[in-house]
């Protein structure tokens, strides 16, 4: 991707989309998408300097959207301090933080959750990873992180292994697979944690409803054709006779 015009091609489509899931609207789900827009791009050998132009101009557009929209601009805000209204706009981040407190090391134990007894909203999906905090403590979040680092490595792997055999395009499908788990489950944790303004995403293969897990099982399933190809690829290579 050396000329503009290969460069500008992705990001009409990316335009496209964007536009569609604003008019939900869906801030979100634009980052999440843009995010994987973005580190394909990045892999796929743009230039630098183009790089730089489209994360500027992605950046200055979330700002742009961010400030336009009143809402937006106090979950920003909100996030800073959620104590000082806890009544308010704090009340779900507020109630997500005393989850993990109440977790502590080993959790009060599957099923006992007393925050998903209608405390905190939406405990069944953009905040279910509190309830997994309150449940099985500090413990059971590490244990659910490295499962997502495991998935994403492995996914980055596939679409190396696909890269070595000039597989491009399943190469990049499973570079953009890995960027999408691993920036929508680090905004859901974040999210949950008080690491980032409050946003409703779904955790990744976690969190309840059928759209977000069948998504998320096509993806796997994506990665497994791609790993499949690759791998009979590799078995065809090394049962050929040297002499054929």
């Amino acid at each position: 991707m050396t000329s503009w015009w290969g460069f500008a091609k992705p990001m009409l489509v990316l335009g496209v989309a964007a536009i569609l899931l604003l008019s939900e609207p869906d801030f979100g789900a634009t980052v999440v998408i843009g995010a994987a827009f973005l580190g394909m791009i990045f892999l796929s050998g743009a230039k630098l300097g183009q790089f730089i132009v489209l994360i500027c101009g992605c950046m200055a557009g979330a700002l742009a959207l961010i400030y336009s929209q009143p809402y937006r601009l106090k979950r920003l805000v909100g996030y800073q301090d959620p104590w000082a209204d806890q009544f308010g706009s704090g009340y779900q981040l507020t109630q997500s933080l005393i989850a993990f407190g109440r977790g502590d090391w080993a959790g009060v134990g599957l099923g006992n959750s007393i925050q998903k007894q209608f405390y905190l909203p939406e405990a069944h999906t953009d905040f279910v990873f509190a309830i997994l905090a309150e449940e099985f403590g500090l413990i059971g979040t590490l244990i659910v992180v490295s499962l997502f680092a495991v998935l994403v490595y492995r996914a980055l792997r596939i679409g190396y292994l696909a890269e070595k055999k000039q597989q491009l395009f399943s190469a990049y499908f499973a570079y953009g697979i890995a960027i999408l788990f691993a920036s929508q489950s680090f905004i859901n944790m974040g999210v949950n944690m008080g690491l980032l303004p409050t946003k409703g995403l779904t955790l990744p293969l976690v969190s309840y409803g059928g759209s977000s897990l069948i998504v998320s099982c096509m993806c796997i399933g994506v990665l497994q054709r791609i790993y499949r190809d690759v791998s009979t690829e590799s078995v065809g290579e090394d049962t050929e006779s040297p002499h054929a």
